[in-house]
């Protein structure tokens, strides 16, 4: 199994950050990579979603199971169908000086026939690039004004 990790510094308050990356079905509005997260369950401590992403013109599809701990401002992650053979990971929200730093750590597993070192390098810099995107993205919307739309 590989693995992936990136992280950001956002310069607002814990509560702000992790109050956004809940509200995983406002993500396609602000994330380009993303055609759609529609919320499929209502777990007592998290959700299921199903997913519709675009990578590199290719539509990847799953439905993941999030576990969000309030206390810790953690989500425990993993994909119980989709594209992927694997996928799970952690999401940390931690309170700085400058706001909060927001971390994913991401395992994956990925079954593509006659797959050889250079795809498998070329998926994991994907998968890094998808991680950092989303992060940038959940950054510019929480550092930037309001809209008076309601944005």
């Amino acid at each position: 199994m590989a693995g992936v990790q990136a992280a950001i510094v956002v310069h607002v308050p814990r509560d702000r950050a992790y109050a956004l990356a809940k509200d995983v079905e406002r993500f396609p509005d602000f994330m380009p990579d993303l055609e759609s997260v529609a919320v499929v369950e209502r777990l007592p401590t998290g959700t299921v979603t199903e997913w519709v992403g675009v990578v590199q013109g290719r539509k990847i599809r799953w439905v993941e199971e999030d576990e969000w701990n309030d206390a810790l401002y953690t989500c425990t992650f993993r994909q119980r169908t989709g594209d992927f053979t694997r996928y799970e990971g952690t999401w940390r929200f931690d309170a700085i000086p400058e706001g909060t730093r927001m971390s994913l750590d991401v395992e994956y597993e990925l079954d593509i026939p006659l797959a050889g070192p250079l795809l498998s390098n070329l998926v994991r810099v994907l998968m890094r690039k998808n991680l950092e995107s989303m992060l940038a993205a959940l950054k510019g919307r929480l550092e930037s004004p309001p809209s008076r739309a309601g944005g």
